[in-house]
């Protein structure tokens, strides 16, 4: 198959794809991977050097992942992705559209070879997957209706009323912090993406809608129907970095070495600018201290 670097395609048809339902083999550049066989040995980053491009795993959650109407894949975490691959000798990313909750399976069976989606860390994905260093730390909030008048600001608020409704994508960091909370499972309400969560808020569905702070922000822009609060005091430190499949250890150590030069040029600091991040906060954070997240 010829592929085109300047086309940063989105391959459709994953999008779909949850925990529990096989994903299809299929085939890019020089790679196949049947169901179930596991994700091709060898260098990742040696095979992306070969076929010019590495396949990642993306949502559609601005400011981490953001699919242009083209199907250009673009987002923080993309952008870093795409940056530090280039300086590895990958030209370019090709993106598939995944469901959190289905990511690491994906990883995992060689559909795709890394994840570049926000997948924030905490301790179950740290222990099936082999994180970089972080490139984004984020924070935690609820989107409310005008006035908030639930007065949600806390996880405790949540586990204090029994009759709140919180929204939260499955699989999603946000899923995680209300299990790990104790949060009965009646209060949680599973929404499909950013969009059918505001929907679930404004229907009364949900009484509040958990995601991360940015992302949030970010909807609100086009929507007046509900309002952000500040960031949730008692919901654990968050970051993300790409994840690779645990056997590629020196490639996340050559791929980690690049990254921290990138990290200390303008032109990390301008991404991250761009997209809402504070890139003194990612020089900071290590993976070790985000994987200590529970859940």
């Amino acid at each position: 198959m010829t592929h085109d670097p300047s086309r940063r395609r989105l391959l459709r048809g994953i999008g779909a794809a949850t925990v529990g339902v096989p994903l299809l083999g299929w085939s890019t550049g020089c790679t196949f991977t049947e169901p179930g066989t596991g994700a091709p040995k060898g260098s990742v980053l040696d095979r992306g050097r070969d076929q010019g491009y590495l396949k990642v795993a993306i949502f559609n959650e601005p400011p981490y992942t953001k699919l242009e109407v083209d199907g250009t894949v673009t987002g923080a975490e993309p952008d870093v992705l795409r940056a530090v691959l280039k300086r590895l000798g990958i030209d370019d990313i090709d993106g598939v559209r995944i469901e959190y909750d289905a990511m690491i399976p994906a990883l995992k069976s060689g559909q795709v070879d890394v994840i570049a989606a926000g997948l924030f860390m905490k301790q179950s994905r740290c222990s099936e997957v082999a994180y970089t260093e972080p490139v984004i730390v984020s924070t935690e909030s609820f989107a409310v209706p005008p006035g908030n008048p639930d007065k949600v600001t806390t996880i405790q608020d949540v586990l204090d009323n029994p009759k709140l409704k919180i929204a939260v994508l499955p699989g999603g960091f946000e899923e995680g912090i209300l299990i790990s909370a104790k949060v009965p499972e009646s209060q949680r309400v599973i929404v499909r993406d950013n969009v059918t969560g505001v929907e679930a808020l404004e229907a009364g569905r949900a009484d509040a809608f958990l995601l991360p702070t940015l992302s949030l922000e970010g909807l609100a822009k086009d929507n007046d129907s509900f309002e952000v609060t500040d960031p949730v005091e008692d919901a654990p430190a968050t970051g993300s970095g790409a994840a690779f499949e645990q056997s590629q250890t020196d490639d996340v150590a050559e791929y980690n070495d690049e990254l921290a030069k990138f990290k200390q040029t303008s032109d990390f600091d301008e991404l991250m600018d761009k997209w809402g991040f504070d890139a003194d906060a990612a020089r900071n954070a290590t993976t070790e201290e985000l994987c200590k997240a529970e859940g």
